[in-house]
């Protein structure tokens, strides 16, 4: 996700971070730079020239030449306004009415019918009792692909034959009003292209049942194109947000980039992969600390959070809140990445690990299995201060671990960045993270 952006931004960065001193001269070639890398991304041109000038007003004043660390300084101000690009805070849906009637439009072969899928799996899993409805009725086995999807995460599929979309939808509200379901997730018609027939019958269904979310659908893959077709959804039927699939593979990211500037409405959800629990809500903030391979703790943590007990799970929270977080821990939540599914979707989400190329699954448990054998060959006073390791206690760490005095090093290097994680994270979001975690403090 966003590889190659991140690679290229990481590469300007890191040579900044390496001057004591930053010039205006040496700014402007760094945000001339960004500015490339941007584009070369797919961003949209009217959104880079936005950005890099709204960066440039961000460090006005600032008095880079004087401050002990000017790298990080412009790093906060991209981080900032990346984060803002992508839609600043995240856009959850506020489920007041019951039944609540989301509308999944986009072309034919976004994803939508999957997409559906997951979402119904991804409210159920907060409690809801969603109900998908089949209104595309003119691609060949939609319905059926629909019907097998649910049985899979056994969720009900309303379907009627030989009706009108529209009607179809309307019925759905009834059933759901009937039968306890609070959630609607109607799957719509799709064309290759965008056309007045397509457009009406949109307009047709949202005027029956008048949804609260109309979600446009749209592969991440094919770039700028997504956002031009969501514009035009937007114009012609009223979306309120969109959901990216293929967000996973799409290296480059420039339609996620541009798509709140161009069209004015946020990702709302991503999907990251081929399975039905490969879903997500979509934070800009964590998408732009993964850009900048700063990693994405807080999403690592609901996902771990999925994997360990009430018990686990709350005291994980209480050194959270405290700024307490330790090596032992560190090396708990890495067990624990083991049973969380590919490795190569997580790897980014670790803090200093996002740059490692792992060709495969038994590389990277290879090095989980090296950074717990330099873990476990400390002291217990070790585990808890790494500020106490001097070069003695490290070379001893190396040699009860068979690695060498790097490795332990780099180990400690990827921690406290980790920890810096950790302690950005002031009370209220900490509380806010156990709040989505389903803990009481």
């Amino acid at each position: 996700m966003f590889s190659d952006l991140s690679d290229k931004l990481n590469d300007i960065f890191k040579k900044i971070k390496s001057r004591g001193t930053i010039t205006e001269e040496d700014l402007s070639k760094a945000l001339k730079e960004v500015k490339f890398a941007l584009l070369e991304a797919d961003v949209n041109y009217k959104v880079v020239k936005e950005f890099i000038n709204e960066i440039k007003e961000e460090l006005k004043g600032k008095e880079l030449e004087k401050s002990l660390t000017p790298g990080q300084i412009i790093i906060e101000a991209v981080h900032k306004k990346l984060t803002e690009i992508l839609g600043g805070e995240a856009s959850n849906l506020i489920i007041k009415e019951k039944p609540f009637i989301i509308m999944l439009v986009g072309l034919q072969g976004s994803g939508k019918t999957t997409t559906a899928a997951k979402l119904a799996k991804f409210l159920r899993s907060k409690g809801r009792q969603p109900l998908l409805v089949a209104c595309d009725i003119y691609r060949p086995a939609a319905v059926k692909q629909l019907e097998v999807l649910g049985k899979q995460i056994n969720i009900p599929v309303f379907v009627e034959e030989n009706k009108k979309p529209e009607d179809i939808a309307e019925s759905a509200l009834q059933f759901a009003k009937e039968n306890g379901h609070d959630v609607i997730i109607i799957d719509t018609a799709g064309r290759l292209h965008i056309d007045d027939e397509l457009m009406e019958e949109l307009v047709r269904i949202k005027e029956r049942v008048k949804p609260q979310e109309i979600l446009f659908v749209a592969d991440a893959m094919i770039g700028q194109e997504a956002v031009n077709v969501a514009k035009v959804f937007n114009e012609k039927v009223g979306i309120t947000g969109n959901i990216f699939t293929k967000l996973d593979g799409d290296a480059r990211g420039g339609a996620a980039l541009s798509v709140m500037r161009v069209v004015g409405k946020p990702i709302k959800f991503a999907g990251v992969g081929e399975k039905i629990s490969d879903f997500d809500v979509f934070y800009p903030d964590r998408i732009a600390s993964r850009i900048l391979g700063m990693g994405d703790v807080l999403t690592l943590i609901e996902k771990v959070r999925e994997t360990e007990s009430e018990k686990e799970a709350k005291e994980l929270a209480k050194k959270l809140k405290k700024q307490q977080f330790t090596l032992e821990d560190f090396l708990n939540q890495l067990k624990k990445i083991q049973k969380m599914g590919s490795i190569a979707k997580l790897i980014g989400m670790i803090p200093g690990l996002n740059k490692v190329k792992i060709d495969d699954e038994e590389a990277f448990n290879r090095e989980i299995k090296h950074i717990e054998a330099i873990i476990l060959s400390m002291t217990k006073e070790e585990r808890q201060n790494y500020k106490i390791l001097n070069a003695s206690r490290k070379r001893r760490i190396a040699k009860g671990s068979g690695t060498r005095v790097s490795d332990v090093n780099r180990l400690i290097k990827q921690f406290i960045e980790m920890q810096k994680m950790m302690k950005g994270m002031n009370r209220s979001k900490a509380m806010n993270l156990m709040k989505r975690m389903g803990i009481n403090m």
